[in-house]
């Protein structure tokens, strides 16, 4: 396995960019592996990393259809759902919980 190389925040080569850079632009990695990384240092911690791809072999982003919106909206929906009372929460519950909070947290 070789290393990647590393390089420090902001100081990237043009052509290389994160996951989130490439998605702003209407793209995707496209299968591709890792070719460089990206270290912002931290204080008390370790550095945040971010993985960088390059522009040139990134893909478009595949168009939403349809049925994927219909499945999207589906999986969301059930993440709103307490196992525990049956309703809906109306919003996403925590997995720390695993349940909305008048459940977890009960008067």
């Amino acid at each position: 396995m070789t290393t990647l190389p590393v390089y420090r925040w902001r100081l990237a080569p043009d052509g290389l960019a994160t996951r989130r850079q490439l998605r702003s632009l209407g793209l995707r990695p496209g299968g591709q592996d890792v070719v460089a990384q990206l270290e912002r240092p931290r204080r008390r911690r370790g550095p945040l990393v971010a993985y960088l791809y390059r522009i040139d072999e990134a893909r478009p982003v595949r168009p939403m259809t349809v049925r994927r919106a219909g499945a999207l909206a589906k999986a969301n929906a059930a993440r709103r759902w307490c196992p525990a009372c049956r309703r809906d929460a109306g919003y996403v519950i925590p997995t720390s919980l695993g349940m909305c909070s008048p459940c977890a947290y009960p008067v």
